[in-house]
């Protein structure tokens, strides 16, 4: 305890240094000019000043000019209005024991098979997966897949996409009351299911967006898109003034379920469910006083110059030509490894002096004592950070992330809460995570909030906000009816899970 404290009272010190050492300079200066006379300012004046007019006229002039031109060129507010996540409708809830019938109805119906799908071993890895996934018994199917026997088609899987899409942008335009030929940029990324004409024209052609609007598709990116396209936006807003844009993040599960024998790539079938978020982003000054929050940072970074990286998330065939995506041996490493270098770069922008000093007497000194010193000091990254949105890629990515970022259980509640309640929805799993904080009411002016995503490629990327005010739910929140009955304990043996509720709100 007397360690924690000290720390506390170091992280006080060095953070509000300046603060500390300002005031009383300011203090002794206000002291000294209170006791300054009219003949000490003549004095002043007629010794000093107006002596060096030359120099002081064309410095002076300098300090203007540079704070206009400061001014006019910094990179304008982007704030995040509004968003919304899509809840699917009731009948496509899917419990682990209907997803165990929809694989072997999806299995039955592969014509190789002459509809018949006996070997049983299959079945009982799938299971297990499902029941140490983390992942609830409410989580949502698409609807083509529910059917008996399942619609695996090319129809099936459009009908999946625009549900989702027009669902989230519906609810989206309600909450906000923004005309659809307001928005100016438009940014759609979909990483396994891009159709023609694109699911970005299809936004335009279904809520008839003007003709000028600057449309953008991004596929194949995996489920770190979603930060990738919030940063494409901003990047997009800093250049096109006073406009509205508009990212759209989802996922196709109905095009890419796996029907084969390849274990690696049953995995992401126990995984992954329907879902899609929509995100109103604005520049205009106006906005402000109306959005939820301000973007801080992003910070994308990118290994797949490595031969393992590329390929430890990676689409093909199998042996049996069976389309689907495999998980190499290889994803923990090069996911620790990406996630750090991320944090390398993002650390620096966020942490307080006192971390950063910290941090830097430690690295050198183990470069100077190797021996002695045997592991680098981890920053304690919530002392700038208030909320963490951890992407629900797996049970086992968020464990990996707590206990690496030095995090308590309460820091990733959101995230456990998010994949147990509807699975990994991809790139939009990040903002049902910010809706469960949310819906929590923990949310408060001026906490900072971070989404870290991963993504095949090999990719992380960060997205800190900043709440510019006392955030409550969206209406038509995702977790409206729900958030009672969460935090849920996961029991890691049976994976029966227990709910915790404290007096109406856990």
């Amino acid at each position: 305890m007397t360690s924690i404290n000290v720390k506390l009272l170091y992280h006080y010190v060095i953070t509000n240094l300046f603060n500390l050492c300002f005031f009383p300079l300011t203090a002794i200066v206000a002291g000294k000019a209170y006791r300054l006379t009219i003949d000490d300012l003549h004095h002043l004046y007629y010794s000093y000043l107006q002596h060096n007019l030359i120099t002081i006229a064309p410095l002076f002039a300098f300090t203007v000019f540079g704070s206009v031109l400061y001014i006019a060129t910094r990179p304008k507010p982007v704030y995040l209005v509004e968003y919304s996540c899509y809840l699917p409708p009731t009948h496509c809830r899917s419990s682990i024991s209907k997803v165990m019938d929809i694989f072997y109805q999806v299995r039955k119906a592969d014509p190789s098979r002459n509809g018949t799908c006996d070997d049983s071993s299959w079945l009982d890895f799938l299971r297990k997966i499902q029941e140490r996934s983390g992942l609830g018994d409410e989580t949502h199917g698409p609807e083509g897949l529910l059917q008996v026997p399942p619609r695996k088609t090319f129809a099936a899987a459009r009908e999946e996409t625009e549900q989702v899409i027009i669902g989230a942008l519906e609810n989206l335009f309600k909450n906000t009351n923004v005309n659809p030929t307001d928005i100016g940029i438009l940014v759609v990324n979909s990483s396994m299911f891009n159709p023609t004409p694109s699911l970005s024209a299809m936004v335009v052609n279904t809520f008839k967006l003007r003709s000028n609007v600057r449309s953008f598709n991004l596929g194949g990116m995996g489920c770190s898109a979603g930060v990738i396209a919030i940063d494409l936006a901003k990047d997009l807003l800093h250049v096109h003034k006073n406009t509205y844009a508009l990212v759209v993040s989802t996922e196709n599960i109905t095009y890419n379920i796996y029907a084969g024998d390849n274990r690696s790539m049953m995995v992401s079938n126990c995984l992954f469910r329907v879902g899609g978020a929509a995100i109103l982003l604005s520049n205009k000054p106006r906005d402000r006083r109306r959005s939820k929050y301000e973007l801080v940072h992003t910070v994308r970074t990118h290994t797949g110059a490595d031969d393992k990286s590329f390929r430890c998330v990676q689409q093909g065939d199998d042996e049996n030509g069976k389309t689907g995506v495999s998980l190499s041996k290889d994803i923990t490493d090069v996911a620790g490894r990406t996630v750090k270098k991320n944090i390398a770069t993002l650390g620096p922008l966020i942490l307080p002096l006192s971390e950063k000093l910290l941090f830097s007497v430690t690295f050198m000194g183990k470069k100077l004592f190797k021996d002695k010193i045997k592991h680098y000091y981890v920053p304690d990254f919530k002392l700038a950070i208030d909320h963490f949105c951890i992407h629900a890629g797996g049970k086992a990515v968020i464990d990996v992330l707590e206990k690496n970022l030095g995090l308590a259980p309460i820091d990733v509640e959101a995230s456990r809460s998010t994949l147990h309640r509807f699975g990994n929805t991809s790139s939009s799993s990040i903002w049902y995570e910010l809706a469960y904080i949310e819906a929590k009411g923990r949310m408060k002016k001026g906490n900072k909030v971070w989404q870290i995503a991963l993504g095949s490629g090999f990719k992380c990327n960060s997205a800190v906000w900043v709440a510019l005010n006392n955030v409550k739910a969206s209406t038509n929140s995702p977790w409206e009816h729900c958030i009672d009955r969460y935090p849920v304990k996961i029991d890691s043996d049976s994976g029966k899970s227990e709910t915790r509720v404290q007096n109406g709100r856990s």
